[in-house]
């Protein structure tokens, strides 16, 4: 017995996925379990449904803003993520660049600069495959 998703997780799935991509967002989606379905069901409908989908701010600004937060909170993983969706926002090296500067100055040097190798990498690795 599958339930109906809310018109909120609809569009937060559509959100994610213009976001994160399709391929990123399908192995996700392969790897949920029973356990953690409900905390998935969750962070579409409140971060993609309710907080990224809302029409105040472009997926750009959104962008610039989550890098700089997940960046002061250290969460390495998060950060590779969404420096890769920067291709899908719209948010520049030179936005994400200056959003780590902020984060050097409110949340501290090192803070940014491990941040700023992570986003380096996922660069280069973008580039990369530009070039192949």
């Amino acid at each position: 017995m599958t339930k109906e998703k809310s018109e909120r997780y609809k569009q937060g799935m559509a959100t994610r996925r213009s976001v994160l991509g399709d391929a990123h967002v399908d192995r996700a989606e392969a790897k949920k379990t029973v356990f953690d379905e409900p905390f998935q069901e969750l962070i579409t409908e409140a971060a993609w449904g309710h907080v990224w989908s809302r029409p105040n701010w472009t997926k750009r600004e959104r962008s610039i803003v989550t890098l700089a937060l997940l960046a002061a909170l250290g969460q390495d993983e998060e950060v590779a993520m969404h420096a890769r969706a920067t291709v899908n926002t719209g948010a520049t090296r030179e936005d994400i660049r200056e959003a780590m500067l902020h984060v050097a100055i409110y949340a501290g040097v090192p803070a940014a600069n491990h941040a700023i190798k992570i986003v380096k990498q996922v660069f280069d690795e973008m580039d990369e495959r530009k070039e192949k």
